[in-house]
Order: structure tokens, then sequence, then C-alpha cells
């Protein structure tokens, strides 16, 4: 969902969450994420691996960037676009988002 529609009251299924869509809540699915909750206190490095091993192939690092800005959120951060932490994905782990 668009992070400017994002409604913290409202959060009963994945896509409610800022940035994810059909796709990312059907990968989160596969990793046992079901509900908004479940994001909650979560690493997104350590989803992100999971959901590169899952797949058999690392995933796009603009993936990491989608579950730095949704476990974020659920931390209790404003709901923020997924690129707001390009840079410090960047910054982390170099262009290519390798967490490993």
């Amino acid at each position: 969902m668009n992070p400017d529609k994002v409604d913290r009251n409202q959060l009963e299924k994945l896509t409610d969450l800022p940035n994810i869509g059909p796709a990312i809540a059907a990968d989160l699915r596969l990793l046992g994420v079901n509900k908004p909750d479940d994001l909650a206190g979560r690493s997104p490095f350590e989803l992100y691996d999971m959901l590169s091993s899952s797949k058999g192939k690392r995933q796009d690092p603009c993936l990491l960037d989608v579950l730095i800005s949704v476990t974020r959120f659920m931390d209790g951060e404003d709901p923020r676009p997924w690129w707001h932490y390009t840079a410090e994905r960047k910054r982390m782990f170099g262009y290519d988002g390798n967490t490993g």
C-alpha cells in the first residue's frame, strides 16, 4: 500500500502495510508471516536472507529496502516509501544489498 494511505489502526492484512502489494505479501507468507503483527520485532535482514534462501537465489536488493520500511513501521516509525531506506542499505551493505 502507498505509505500515504496507511492507517495504523486498520492493519488487518499484509497489503494494509506500507509498500506491500500482493507479490511481496505472498513472499512474506512463504516465511510464515501471515499478518502485520508477525513483523513486529523482526529483522529485515534475516527476512531478506530467509526469502533469498527459500527462493534459491539472492533477491533484488530493493526488497531489503521494503523489508526495512515495513519492519520499522511495525516497530513504531512513520510509514515511509521503501526508497527512503535505499541510501541506508547501500551504506550498510554496499550497492548490491548482499547481507551475507
